[in-house]
């Protein structure tokens, strides 16, 4: 009969994931040697080593690994235990993680708004990441749902278009293809971009456009908000793709020009996405119900 505790398994499990003892402890909240301890108490317990040290890397052994899978078979399944404690109190003392990528971030935060006018009580946390750290997120069951572009083929996830997402060129209002129209693609790929960081959504729905036409994006600088692109744009520092979402205003107010270029806007879909089979408590269920239902009707084009 083994005699383990769920804080042992919960910190071997975090050691386990990142393999570095250094970076459980700062998930948990502990110190390094809180978490050798818990480590060197789980391995006593069993009897049999659960990491190995080759040079400078931390490795599972055929133990851990088997001991992994049932640690995140069991905090799979006490969260499981919270959604369903979560429904029979009904949806008033629900809680809901929600990730997004940096683009529908915006528009997230309305979103949620709207939401909360219905369910105030709905307890919400919010994650803007970049599209690979989401995807990590998906994968190790860190959020309910997820607001971004289409993922990937082989992460388990299931997604539903919700939102036409165009991407746009941008540019300052005094670039000298400002007022042309129908502007070749060969003529933009001469101009230098403010691009996003290599991972993101935009960035590479770009560089799949450009290359589908024998031409490349020439990134002159990275930045990993949308915000500082804007700014760089308006500031002549090169064009930008971004999306129609988060540009409205700068249009509207004249501090920048969508370029009429020939094959944009690049239509893409904002899509809701999830663990495949995931449970869904009553806030989630509610949640992306209102995401599928209202989402056009939150940006105002109905």
């Amino acid at each position: 009969m083994l005699h383990l505790t769920l804080r042992q398994l919960q910190v071997f499990e975090a050691a386990a994931r990142h393999l570095s003892f250094s970076r459980a402890a700062k998930e948990l909240h502990l110190s390094q040697p809180g978490v050798s301890m818990q480590i060197k108490q789980l391995e006593e317990a069993i009897g049999r080593p659960l990491f190995e040290q080759l040079g400078k890397k931390l490795f599972l052994t055929e133990v851990g690994r088997e001991v992994q899978r049932a640690s995140q078979a069991i905090a799979q399944q006490l969260v499981d235990l919270a959604d369903t404690l979560d429904d029979l109190r009904g949806l008033k003392q629900g809680a809901l993680t929600v990730g997004v990528v940096s683009t529908v971030s915006n528009f997230a935060i309305r979103l949620i708004s709207q939401f909360r006018q219905e369910h105030p009580e709905v307890r919400i946390t919010l994650n803007v990441v970049n599209r690979e750290t989401l995807l990590e997120q998906l994968a190790n069951n860190e959020v309910d749902l997820a607001l971004m572009g289409q993922p990937p083929a082989g992460h388990d996830l299931e997604s539903t278009p919700f939102m036409e997402n165009p991407l746009l060129v941008i540019a300052p209002l005094s670039h000298p293809l400002a007022k042309q129209k129908n502007i070749p693609l060969t003529r933009i790929a001469e101009e230098d971009f403010v691009a996003r960081e290599p991972g993101s959504g935009t960035r590479s729905a770009t560089e799949a456009f450009f290359q589908s036409h024998g031409l490349a994006l020439r990134a002159a600088m990275e930045m990993n908000k949308n915000e500082a692109i804007k700014q760089a744009v308006e500031s002549g520092l090169g064009l930008g793709v971004v999306s129609r979402h988060t540009v409205t205003l700068e249009l509207a107010a004249l501090r920048l020009v969508a370029l009429d270029v020939e094959g944009f806007p690049i239509r893409r879909q904002w899509h809701l996405v999830h663990r495949r089979n995931k449970h869904f408590s009553l806030a989630a269920s509610a949640f992306a119900r209102f995401v599928l239902t209202q989402a056009v009707r939150t940006a105002g084009f109905v």
